[in-house]
């Protein structure tokens, strides 16, 4: 029997290695299972889009309300074109299609009230309708219609100080508004109320009363510039205005901070050469070492 004790030790111990063994396995399997299945739902959410859908049918010639919508995620190949993110681009206006319940709300589907009718209708409430000249490159002739978002930015000259301490001009370009609704193009102020005008000189826009008295403004010293947005883009970033220095410290940041280290640092002043003093008589002379 004393013979046995070993054998019997050696298999229960054998047989808890075993037991171990297997539930450190499991565990692993476990937490690769764990790790797989978070970075499937990591790029699954990667990978969807917030957007606003119908909450029931909406029956066409209704006002848009908050009440109507709900926002729901979809993978990105699902992304209707044109359709809604934001609830300022869809609350208040008529649809002039039936949109289903769980439908994408699609902007080609929605107006403004009183759209085909006179401009003043089609200005939302607390925005003026202000009209700004724009040339044909600077107001993506041919592309833009009315009930586009633009950003609008404006080419003026600016004082700066020169190196040599005095003021000069230079030309700036400063961002002024983002995500601005387009109330017509030239006469076209969509609704098939005018034809299309193909590079149209004017550009009609709704902007808040501050807004509208800047860029009228603004457009007498200088010249407007329009940048068109994407539908689902109702994101509003701050942008430095854009001149000789802010081109250069994007395209060299490192060139531009060693040079605005270097002038920081004090100037050192030449060394004198050393002098010596000769006196002759009441007379002080004073003569330079050279090597």
């Amino acid at each position: 029997m004393k013979n046995k004790i070993p054998l019997i030790i050696a298999a229960v111990c054998g047989l808890v290695a075993v037991v171990l063994i297997n539930s450190y396995l499991s565990q692993q399997r476990q937490e690769a299972m764990r790790q797989a299945q978070m970075q499937t739902r990591r790029a699954a959410q990667e990978d969807l889009v917030r957007v606003l859908v119908a909450k029931n049918d909406i029956v066409q010639g209704k006002i848009v309300e908050e009440k109507d919508l709900k926002q729901e995620a979809v993978p990105k190949e699902y992304l209707q074109p044109k359709a809604a993110t934001s609830l300022e681009r869809v609350v208040g206006k008529i649809t002039i299609a039936s949109i289903a319940k769980g439908e994408q709300i699609l902007l080609s589907k929605l107006a403004l009230p009183g759209e085909t009718g006179s401009l003043a209708n089609r200005t939302p409430a607390g925005k003026r309708a202000i009209t700004v000249p724009v040339d044909n490159i600077a107001g993506i002739s041919g592309l833009l219609k009315p009930g586009d978002y633009v950003d609008v930015l404006s080419k003026i000259p600016t004082p700066v100080t020169g190196p040599d301490g005095k003021q000069q001009m230079q030309l700036t370009t400063m961002p002024l508004f983002q995500n601005v609704l387009v109330l017509a193009v030239g006469s076209d102020v969509g609704g098939g109320a005018q034809t299309k005008e193909k590079g149209a000189s004017t550009v009609t826009l709704a902007l808040g009363p501050q807004e509208a008295s800047l860029i009228s403004f603004v457009q007498e010293q200088g010249k407007i510039q329009l940048l068109l947005r994407s539908p689902t883009d109702t994101q509003v970033q701050q942008i430095p205005p854009a001149n000789w220095e802010t081109l250069f410290a994007y395209l060299y940041p490192d060139m531009v901070k060693k040079a605005q280290m270097e002038a920081l640092q004090p100037k050192q002043k030449p060394k004198e050469p050393p002098k010596v003093e000769i006196y002759r008589g009441l007379n002080k002379e004073e003569v330079i070492l050279t090597k």
